[in-house]
């Protein structure tokens, strides 16, 4: 076991999976941290489970940057350990006795995190699905059998080495959708913290760009529970997010984030920990739109997690993360 650092009083931290496009970035913005110890193992101890255990235990914090089967595979192996385990695969996301690593989901989550030592990671698309859905279904507005649906483009960093060779190679598509098959992955944590009843309709896409995505979420008639306006959606979400650093609500129809006063650009946040959301509205048709804004690579993955190690460190929550001008 080696570490780059031996001060006292240190948070521990051990990245399994720091090679991969999360675990990289976690690191970034980690490995210059006076308050943070970050434990490593040998390139040819990082496949053998016990190793990985045995330092895992010896952390204070273990982030799991991992496919799902090997992440369960190394928390079976962690057994009651007290380290505090953030994993970022999907294997945990609904489980019971895992805390969503959300800090802005509700006003009482933070405590829960502080309460847990078992976080599992937001999926980068449900992270601004759900900041959108959850305090409209709170609120009464969206109703809670209803059938949402979430539409989101994502730079190709989301889907990990493969798809970033696919990506740097000639002749890739420029645009496209996937997961037509409408079961995704991230649809059990949209449903489960969204506080539906029925699994949203997802349909995901991957643009011709590294980082950052855009979601939306059409606010039609046939989810809501009474009429309402642009207005009345931007005021829950306004109100339910009122002083959060991280997740500011544009002001109604802000055309100023706009792209020549027209385009929202699915890059405009990147490398940073914000994620924007904004409200627009024709009110002659009854139509409104609600859009969440962020970083695939940020608060979607690798800034999550390091949120909530300032979190159950003590420290400011904005330490190591950017935030948007």
């Amino acid at each position: 076991m080696t570490s780059n650092k031996t001060y006292a009083n240190r948070t521990k931290i051990f990245i399994d999976g720091q090679h991969g496009t999360t675990g990289l970035q976690i690191l970034d913005r980690l490995k210059d941290r006076p308050d943070i110890e970050l434990l490593e193992l040998p390139m040819a101890d990082r496949k053998d489970l016990g190793k990985r255990a045995e330092i895992a235990k010896a952390a204070d914090i273990a982030v799991l940057c991992l496919p799902d089967a090997a992440a369960k595979e190394l928390v079976a192996a962690l057994g009651d350990a007290d380290t505090v385990v953030i994993d970022a695969s999907t294997a945990h996301r609904v489980a019971d006795g895992w805390t969503y690593g959300f800090p802005e989901m509700a006003k009482d989550h933070r405590q829960k995190l502080l309460d847990s030592n078992r976080i599992s990671n937001p999926g980068c698309y449900p992270t601004g699905a759900i900041a959108i859905l959850r305090p409209l279904v709170d609120a009464g507005i969206v109703r809670a059998d209803s059938t949402p649906a979430v539409f989101g483009v994502s730079g190709y960093t989301g889907g990990g080495k493969e798809l970033i060779a696919v990506h740097e190679q000639p002749g890739v598509e420029p645009f496209g959708l996937y997961g037509l098959e409408l079961t995704h992955k991230h649809v059990p944590e949209m449903k489960k913290y969204s506080h539906l009843k029925h699994a949203p309709m997802f349909v995901p896409s991957v643009g011709h760009y590294a980082q950052g995505m855009l979601i939306t979420v059409p606010i039609t008639r046939d989810i809501v529970a009474r009429k309402v306006s642009a207005k009345d959606v931007h005021n829950v979400l306004s109100d339910y997010y009122a002083g959060e650093t991280f997740v500011p609500v544009r002001p109604l129809a802000d055309r100023k984030w706009l792209e020549r006063d027209r385009f929202l650009r699915a890059d405009r946040l990147v490398d940073t920990n914000t994620m924007e959301l904004a409200v627009y509205g024709n009110e002659a048709e009854e139509q409104i739109l609600a859009v969440a804004s962020l970083d695939n690579l940020g608060k979607g993955a690798s800034g999550a997690a390091v949120q909530c190690i300032n979190l159950k460190t003590g420290v400011d929550e904005t330490t190591g993360l950017a935030v948007a001008a």
